[in-house]
């Protein structure tokens, strides 16, 4: 296949695949996954395969159901039975935080249905040095908790509190005041406790309930603007062949059900892929005004990403390029990153925010693909391709 310019092969796949369903394990998110494999296998060099992965759905009904479940506990409470109220906020806490910070996920295993993901896996080159880079083509539900009007208002009123701003509201920290109010109203025998317990875990799950009954939105930039780059940097590499690396471009699905997709991609190859020669990189919605490297992550506590040292290749590479890229942000969602890092894995995180804060159009209907800041995803996709040159010269640098 004769290749396009950069900006052509962003544009077209992003247009592509925003008009198609990519519910998370849904027929839609294979359609995406299939095209996608196609398009990479037409870029010669890359051998391309679809592998099928276990998933439980979207997040919303288990969140929902324990929100209800510590709902439940705060009536129990107020109505005198402290110790069952309790044991059920500890229970509903405990599955929290299990759901959001990317625990073992018992919950969910238990109750819901075990369903079908797919990650597409593309591969080329040979050498002492891998690079893997990761985007997700599933895309998220909308919802009311998302909208921005707030955060565009005070950045008109008051645009430095957003610039001084690195890490966002934690939101999930909503969810868990309920259960925890219901405990402090156990052991301390104040009603109040539990009255504000019952008011705030009502308001938090009615927030989950309202994702949980939205669309799916086109995430044209949540997350196509990363798939893009993965095309992007197939016909780079193509191009301009690097010696000595491994690339290998990793789409997987059913990030938005809290990263099932590449917990089972990094189960699948860890034995392939040694920390200590292996780096990743992370393209999760850059299709925003400006592009930001992230340092850490945690919707409940804070972890910081493994590899600082890559970041700062990353930060170095973007100098050279003129590349403005932010440092020192912290996510308060969960994103595909944590995963890798875990498992000790260098790892740099690209994303974008808008001027007003938060990615533009962020898991709203408007993220569309004319929304979509085009340069910001080819800044991210350039950006990456050099870092990947860079860790082939050094042949994964020192720890």
């Amino acid at each position: 296949m004769e290749s396009q310019p950069l900006g052509a092969v962003l544009r077209e796949v992003i247009e592509r695949l925003a008009p198609i369903d990519r519910t998370p394990c849904s027929a839609g998110e294979r359609e995406a996954a299939e095209w996608l494999a196609r398009r990479l296998r037409a870029v010669s060099g890359f051998e391309v395969e679809l592998e099928d992965e276990p998933s439980w759905g979207t997040f919303p009904p288990t969140s929902f159901a324990l929100g209800s479940l510590g709902v439940l506990a705060a009536a129990l409470s107020l109505r005198g039975r402290r110790r069952m109220g309790a044991l059920l906020a500890a229970l509903s806490f405990a599955g929290i935080v299990d759901e959001a910070q990317n625990g073992p996920r018992i919950l969910r295993r238990l109750i819901r249905r075990r369903r079908t993901t797919v990650n597409v896996v593309a591969r080329a080159g040979a050498g002492e040095a891998t690079l893997v880079v990761i985007a997700h083509h599933d895309a998220p539900q909308t919802g009311v908790i998302f909208d921005q009007s707030l955060f565009k208002r005070i950045y008109e009123l008051a645009p430095q509190v957003i610039e001084r701003g690195r890490t966002p509201p934690p939101q999930w920290w909503l969810g868990l005041a309920g259960p925890a109010g219901t405990v402090a109203a156990a052991l301390t025998r104040r009603p109040a406790f539990a009255r504000s317990a019952l008011a705030l875990g009502a308001l938090a799950t009615a927030l989950v309930g309202d994702v949980w009954r939205h669309e799916t939105v086109p995430g044209a930039s949540d997350n196509l603007s990363g798939v893009a780059a993965l095309v992007g940097l197939a016909e780079l590499f193509d191009e301009r062949s690097v010696d000595g690396l491994r690339v290998l471009l990793v789409s997987c699905g059913a990030e938005e059900t809290l990263q099932d997709g590449i917990r089972a991609f990094v189960a699948r190859h860890r034995d392939e892929l040694d920390p200590q020669t292996t780096c990743f990189v992370n393209i999760d919605t850059v299709g925003s005004q400006h592009l930001v490297m992230l340092e850490a992550e945690g919707p409940v506590w804070m972890e910081s990403y493994s590899g600082p040292w890559l970041r700062d290749e990353a930060e170095a590479e973007a100098q050279e390029l003129g590349i403005e890229l932010r440092r020192g942000y912290r996510a308060r969602a969960s994103t595909d990153s944590i995963i890798p890092s875990r498992a000790g894995y260098p790892i740099v995180t690209l994303v974008s925010m808008s001027d007003w804060g938060p990615p533009a159009n962020y898991h709203l209907p408007s993220d569309i693909p004319e929304n979509v800041v085009y340069a910001t995803v080819d800044d991210a996709t350039r950006l990456t391709f050099a870092l990947g040159r860079r860790i082939a010269q050094t042949r994964a640098a020192p720890r």
